[in-house]
């Protein structure tokens, strides 16, 4: 049976989401429809990137991740699929798919143009319904995506800052503050590694300065910040019974600069 993930930003107390759903089963009654979640921020692609590439590799082969956060429906942006070996990917072409990309030069990707496997009327502010949806629903039935859409070799990808190291510094930012108010940052496992051989760590947010890396929520005093490793790899900003975003008083906490410093 084909499985096609929805991540949108629509929410659920309008209809968008039943309706796209109520599309694709149309097409094909059979498939297997799983909500990754629609609570995504409106505008923040690269919130939306991140969660989309962290949560693919628990999902099984050949499963079709459909996504919509499109500020740009109705514009000049184009609407793509992308395939490679154990995943496809349907959504606008606006960078939500940057860190899919990022290390699959393989990949083929189309963009979709063949009206043929579109609604019969398309409108301009609901491509999720009428262009991506039956479009993941013809690729869950075995439709070759060559067949949707013509190849193209040259997507939007967001300028995605790495983390730098000068000296004895790790420095990144913080790309997402989750529902609990947990501070994900662009630091990964591999990349904080060597800081965690020396005798200690410091990690420096605004004000906050915080020491060491726990190994679980429950370790920290309740309402004190610390750092740990999160279920995405990358290093998180938490705070045990409450909310890290809360805790720094700032209207936004996304792009804010994080130190890492071996001590």
């Amino acid at each position: 049976m084909s499985v096609i993930t929805l991540s949108t930003d629509f929410g659920l107390d309008d209809p968008y989401v039943g309706v796209m759903k109520g599309v694709i089963l149309g097409i094909n009654p059979r498939v297997q429809l799983v909500d990754l979640t629609h609570a995504l921020s409106h505008h923040l692609l690269l919130e939306a990137a991140l969660i989309l590439n962290t949560a693919f590799p628990y999902f099984p082969r050949g499963t079709i991740h459909l996504a919509v956060v499109d500020p740009g429906v109705g514009g000049e942006r184009r609407l793509i699929a992308i395939q490679e070996r154990d995943s496809v990917w349907v959504g606008p072409d606006n960078g939500l798919f940057t860190l899919v990309l990022k290390n699959r030069p393989e990949a083929t990707i189309v963009h979709l143009n063949n009206a043929a496997f579109f609604l019969k009327m398309v409108s301009s502010t609901f491509h999720g319904r009428d262009i991506l949806a039956p479009a993941a629903a013809h690729l869950s039935l075995g439709v070759p995506i060559n067949e949707i859409g013509k190849t193209i070799s040259d997507p939007f990808l967001l300028n995605i800052s790495e983390p730098e190291i000068k000296d004895n510094r790790l420095i990144g930012r913080v790309i997402w503050s989750d529902h609990f108010g947990n501070l994900i940052t662009n630091i990964s496992r591999e990349t904080l590694l060597p800081f965690l051989s020396g005798s200690g760590l410091n990690i420096i947010l605004g004000s906050h300065t915080i020491t060491g890396i726990h190994q679980t929520y429950s370790q920290g005093r309740p309402g004190q910040l610390m750092a740990l490793i999160g279920s995405s790899g990358y290093l998180e900003i938490v705070c045990n019974l409450g909310s890290a975003a809360e805790k720094m008083g700032l209207q936004s906490v996304v792009g804010l600069k994080v130190e890492v410093v071996s001590c």
